[in-house]
């Protein structure tokens, strides 16, 4: 039986313990989240007027890695677009404006400043730096966003950080241990806590499997143990922005469900042999 218990949840992260499941499972699921969920970024960039020190390539790179926010249930991945167009249509293609003129002293422009006709389509972050301009330097260009895949390029990635570790286990000898606060002191995570007459683990999945601990304890043998649990892991998922965290993690089993069905229609659908 799978257990799943969520620890920590924000807008862009999400940590959870997960009992039940191998670990071939979640790195197939960290797999997926990575390369098989879909994004919008920005894919082609025609430059009208580029004053400003990055050459046009340069420029159109960056906007390239700046994460969109992304409306899965409302546009189309490009191959899967009815209207079969190499230049896209409003199913799948999505235009952001930049114009942008130093005309008082220099100039930061910033993805703010970047303008999308759909403004459900806009940048996760309003401060990423895209150039500086000197007086009377001018940017100005239209960008033209897509959905895309990780397997592609790495700036369709939905996730900035998608690990799995399996759930430390820490063992204190109540009848052998003196508290001393050696261990505490030698943690780098702190997540020992000294009650004076005994030594507490608090927040253990923080722990790193370090091992100093057990290294600073002046017992022969240590009267403390770190092992792991090979049945329990961490999932921490981290979002660019593009999509909240937990659409990401639900599209990854969608898309795993998909794979498997796939795969047993193949089956059932194979000639034998002889």
């Amino acid at each position: 039986m799978v257990e799943v218990r969520l620890v920590e949840k924000t807008d862009l992260t999400m940590r959870l313990i997960i009992h039940g499941l191998d670990a071939a499972f979640l790195n197939t699921l960290r797999r997926i989240m990575l390369v098989e969920v879909p994004s919008m970024s920005i894919n082609e960039a025609v430059v009208i007027e580029n004053s400003s020190v990055l050459h046009d390539e340069i420029l159109a790179h960056r906007l390239g890695f700046i994460p969109l926010k992304t409306d899965l249930d409302s546009y189309n991945l490009p191959e899967e677009c009815p209207c079969k167009s190499e230049l896209g249509c409003n199913l799948c293609r999505v235009v952001l404006t930049l114009d942008v003129e130093a005309t008082e002293g220099k100039k930061t422009v910033y993805s703010g400043d970047l303008v999308p006709e759909n403004p459900d389509i806009e940048p996760a972050s309003h401060n990423i730096p895209i150039v500086k301009l000197a007086p009377d330097q001018k940017v100005r260009l239209e960008a033209y966003a897509r959905l895309g895949r990780g397997k592609t390029h790495a700036k369709w990635q939905p996730v900035s950080m998608c690990t799995y570790k399996h759930l430390p286990e820490i063992k204190i000898d109540a009848n052998r241990c003196d508290a001393c606060g050696k261990c505490m002191k030698a943690c780098p995570k702190k997540i020992f806590v000294d009650l004076g007459k005994r030594i507490e683990i608090r927040n253990l999945i923080e722990c790193i499997l370090c091992q100093y601990c057990v290294e600073a304890c002046p017992l022969s043998p240590p009267a403390i143990n770190v092992t792991v649990d090979k049945k329990a892991y961490i999932l921490n998922v981290e979002s660019t922005g593009a999509l909240p965290v937990e659409r990401i993690l639900l599209e990854a089993l969608k898309i795993l469900g998909k794979k498997l069905t796939d795969f047993q229609d193949s089956l059932q659908e194979a000639p034998s042999e002889g």
